[in-house]
């Protein structure tokens, strides 16, 4: 019989059933932080729940390849996640339809500047093109950013992590930057997370007010869409 005490580990470690299991197990245990912090925005699950998993990863010498074959199917509910934001919104359809004008003001403001701001920040200290081109999506979606970075010939995994931060900065901002502003419209409040933090910030929208979640994801989606035909433009236009 086999007794080496790590020959377990490596079977283990080949499953995607284990890396599932630490994926939901380690989100479970920093949302019930979050929530015995009453949700303080340092307390973000998400924050935590990636740090932790990537030490882990790290320290188990475990390639991202072999942990995604577990977290994939999490991520394959992100999908039936999106779709279930239309429940909110039609339970607040009137709502959200007597705020329809200023929504379309404030995607145009909130997509430009999101795009613009940060390729001329990032022109002016510097950065090579390829960078440049791939931070330009960081207020989308994840999938929709890295698609637009392929389009671009741009870095796909580097737009991710810009994707990523950009969230989770969003998600832990939003709510002592708008209580500092005393912005106390949650249509305001919501909307403006979800159109610079994407689905990180919508989640935390969601956890403030139901009414905020409603407009941040109606925000994710159209931001979504505009940013889609605004960044190739804006690439033309200010990097020549």
């Amino acid at each position: 019989m086999n007794r080496d005490p790590f020959s377990l580990w490596v079977y283990l470690s080949q499953s995607p059933l284990l890396w599932l299991t630490v994926t939901l197990l380690v989100y479970a245990i920093t949302d019930a932080v979050s929530l015995w912090t009453h949700r303080h925005p340092f307390a973000n699950p998400v924050l935590h729940s990636m740090w932790i998993i990537g030490v882990f990863l790290k320290a188990t010498d475990t390639s991202y390849t072999a942990y995604f074959g577990g977290a994939q199917f999490v991520h394959f509910l992100l999908g039936p996640a999106t779709v279930a934001l239309a429940v909110p919104l039609y339970e607040n359809r009137k709502v959200v339809a007597s705020a329809i004008l200023p929504m379309l003001v404030a995607l145009a403001a909130g997509s430009i500047t999101a795009v613009v701001s940060v390729v001329l920040l990032a022109e002016a200290v510097g950065l090579p093109r390829e960078v440049i081109l791939s931070m330009a999506p960081k207020s989308v979606t994840a999938g929709v950013a890295m698609g637009i970075s392929e389009s671009l010939h741009a870095d796909p995994s580097l737009t991710a992590v810009a994707v990523i931060l950009t969230g989770i900065m969003g998600a832990i901002t939003v709510t002592p930057l708008m209580n500092r502003m005393r912005i106390t419209d949650f249509r305001a409040r919501g909307f403006a997370v979800g159109i610079a933090a994407h689905g990180i910030g919508t989640a935390r929208a969601f956890q403030v007010d139901e009414v905020a979640g409603v407009f941040a994801g109606i925000a994710m989606s159209l931001n979504a869409l505009v940013t889609s035909l605004l960044v190739p433009l804006a690439v033309t236009f200010l990097l020549r």
